[in-house]
């Protein structure tokens, strides 16, 4: 698979781009995508630590205040980076929710290594540690994108393998815990062993007894 990094670099605006005029409050498609284009290759060259508005803003040839003017901030640009990043969790039912779980979370690991999401995401975990707003924004935005988590567990229900008890925001905080904790710590290697491990031990605590 190719790297996030050596994609994004074939893609990348040229290093004196030309600089693009003020904009106004609405956004410019062609801008809009410039803009995130620089994102995401500021943030695979140099990653948080050296990801500013300033360095997006010169990469794509744009102001700061158009940047400020469409995104209120780096949660917000963050977010928005690792929203247009396809991740198919879709097509998953194995017949056991310890199967779903293996597949799914093999493939949102493979997705965060493969593509900009992961860095992205990794940035917006820690930017929201210091940024209220952005706190904020990560929790709305991960409630939406657990869904298709969510249906792993509801149809693991509706089959009857659940425990009456069984908390679905719980399983999607075990799960939770696991992915971010390999994110963080940069853990993203192909490891089938492990992630059967982590699912096992997830779908045995689920199950009716």
């Amino acid at each position: 698979m190719v790297s996030a990094t050596a994609r994004l670099r074939t893609r990348q605006p040229s290093a004196h781009p030309e600089r693009r005029g003020s904009a106004g409050p609405r956004r410019s498609k062609a801008a809009a995508e410039a803009i995130l284009e620089a994102a995401e290759a500021v943030l695979a060259e140099k990653g948080y630590a050296g990801f500013t508005i300033e360095q997006v803003a010169r990469r794509a040839g744009a102001g700061k205040p158009t940047i400020y003017r469409w995104w209120s901030g780096k949660p917000a640009l963050l977010i928005e980076i690792y929203a247009r990043q396809p991740l198919d969790l879709s097509g998953i039912d194995t017949g056991s929710l310890e199967g779903d779980l293996v597949l799914a979370l093999g493939r949102l690991i493979a997705f965060w290594r493969g593509t900009a999401a992961g860095e992205a995401f990794a940035a917006l975990l820690v930017e929201a540690q210091a940024d209220p707003a952005g706190l904020e924004m990560l929790r709305a935005f991960h409630a939406e994108r657990s869904y298709p988590l969510a249906d792993l567990f509801a149809r693991a229900a509706r089959r009857g393998e659940l425990a009456e008890q069984f908390d679905t925001s719980a399983g999607l905080d075990l799960v939770s815990g696991y992915v971010w904790g390999r994110l963080l710590l940069r853990r993203l290697e192909d490891d089938p062993s492990s992630l059967a491990a982590v699912a096992r031990l997830i779908a045995r605590g689920s199950l009716r007894r």
